[in-house]
């Protein structure tokens, strides 16, 4: 079927949501799709909602698990059922959203009409669509990505489509040829921060990724992650699953993905903000989560060693033109660390610079 689309629901006791979720992909204007929903074990009453769909409509098929593997073993195997039926684009989608009835239109003209663009992203709006989830991901030059716009009153400000470093894994989609040449997600995140290596390694390859403000996704913030799945990239206080996730997670990124020639200017950015994150965590309760999500980065720092000989032999873009993608700056919510930075400023006479 020409440029069919395979969307994605990964779920884990998820039965409160799930039905909102799959009658919005089901009720788009895009004629070829089909909706694959891939349950990690779940308990509650999951798999009688998908059962339903499935008896109702016969483009709706189910991969069922026999444990919670997270956001990553939940999207993996759609991938490869997306892989298989030869479709032309997969699209991943939260189960706790409801897409507009043109989210996928958007983003398979999109995809369509750009054939260099390996990835699209939405606007992804909080659930009263008053304010913004998120517009695409950034990654700043202190190795820490962010949700664009997260938080800020839904208006015009982004409503141009423009080239971005990554997508959200909430609600993207993906051209199914660049998935079987840069591989699927990285089983090893399980959750927080998947969807930017999988960006990073589609730009490292040649591929683009571009916002399409018009394809707009209402989500739920933080009821997934809650579940273990992919959800808000800010780290909760109180989250010891989030904390761990971030301490073994966000260096997996920068030992596969960052090319030499940029890490010794992002890597001591990062080691400073990544070790006050870690202090912190001790100071608010979460120092064991903390120090497990460390040494399970330690324990596979030899497997994304391998991983990255891999990656960078495949590099097709110069450090120049990534270093350009990076947003010079640290995220807007990274308070504390822009405090320091600016007593450091002020100390050392040093100004701000774009291009620092």
């Amino acid at each position: 079927m020409k440029n069919h689309v395979v969307v994605i629901i990964p779920n884990w006791n998820g039965a409160d949501r799930l039905a909102t979720a799959m009658t919005s992909v089901l009720a788009q204007s895009y004629p070829h799709v089909s909706l694959v929903v891939v349950d990690n074990g779940s308990t509650d009453h999951s798999r009688q909602i998908i059962e339903q769909f499935q008896e109702k409509d016969q483009r709706v098929s189910a991969i069922y698990r026999n444990k919670n593997y997270g956001f990553t073993g939940g999207v993996n195997p759609g991938l490869q059922l997306a892989i298989h039926e030869g479709a032309a684009y997969a699209a991943l989608f939260n189960n706790d959203a409801r897409a507009d009835k043109d989210w996928l239109k958007h983003l398979a003209a999109f995809l369509d009409t750009h054939p260099r663009y390996g990835i699209a992203a939405c606007t992804l709006l909080h659930e009263d669509g008053k304010t913004i989830d998120s517009t695409a991901d950034l990654y700043t030059v202190w190795g820490i990505p962010y949700p664009r716009g997260r938080d800020e009153p839904a208006s015009d400000r982004y409503d141009q489509s423009t080239d971005i470093f990554g997508a959200s894994g909430g609600a993207s989609m993906y051209r199914v040829e660049m998935l079987q040449k840069i591989g699927l997600f990285d089983q090893d995140f399980f959750a927080y921060y998947e969807d930017i290596d999988l960006s990073f390694r589609a730009q490292l390859a040649g591929w683009k990724v571009g916002f399409v403000p018009k394809a707009v996704v209402y989500h739920e913030q933080g009821a997934t992650s809650e579940q273990l799945g992919s959800g808000s990239k800010k780290p909760k206080g109180a989250n010891t699953f989030t904390t761990k996730q971030y301490m073994r997670n966000l260096p997996f990124i920068l030992v596969k993905d960052m090319p030499l020639s940029l890490l010794w200017r992002v890597g001591p950015r990062f080691i400073f903000a990544y070790t006050l994150f870690f202090v912190k965590s001790f100071t608010e309760g979460r120092g064991l989560a903390a120090l497990t999500g460390v040494l399970q980065f330690w324990l596979h720092l030899p497997k994304k060693l391998v991983e990255r000989w891999r990656i960078q032999r495949a590099r097709r873009v110069s450090p120049a033109y990534l270093w350009g993608l990076f947003t010079h700056d640290l995220p807007p919510n990274a308070y504390k660390l822009r405090r320091l930075r600016a007593v450091w400023w002020r100390l050392t006479g040093r100004r701000r610079r774009a291009a620092s």
